[in-house]
C-alpha cells in the first residue's frame, strides 16, 4: 500500500516538550518536527506501508490541534 506523505499529520503535544504525528493509526513522538516524521516513516514501513512523495518543507504537515 502507497500513502502521500501529506496524510501525516504533526502537531504540537500540550503539557509535554515535543510533537508527535499521527497516521493511519500509528501516532509517534518526537522532541522536534524532523523527529515525529521519521519516527511515523519508519513505524508505516513496518506496516508495509510506503509513503509516494517526500515532503519538501516537514513544516507544512504541522498542524493545530485545539
Amino acid at each position: 500500500m502507497k500513502i502521500n506523505a501529506r496524510k501525516i499529520k504533526i502537531f504540537k503535544i500540550r503539557n509535554r516538550r515535543g510533537y508527535a504525528a499521527l497516521c493511519l493509526n500509528h501516532l509517534t513522538e518526537g522532541t522536534t518536527i524532523f523527529q515525529a516524521y521519521e519516527r511515523m516513516t519508519k513505524a508505516l514501513r513496518r506496516s508495509k506501508i510506503a509513503i509516494n512523495k517526500t515532503v519538501s518543507n516537514i513544516k507544512h504537515l504541522l498542524v493545530s490541534v485545539d
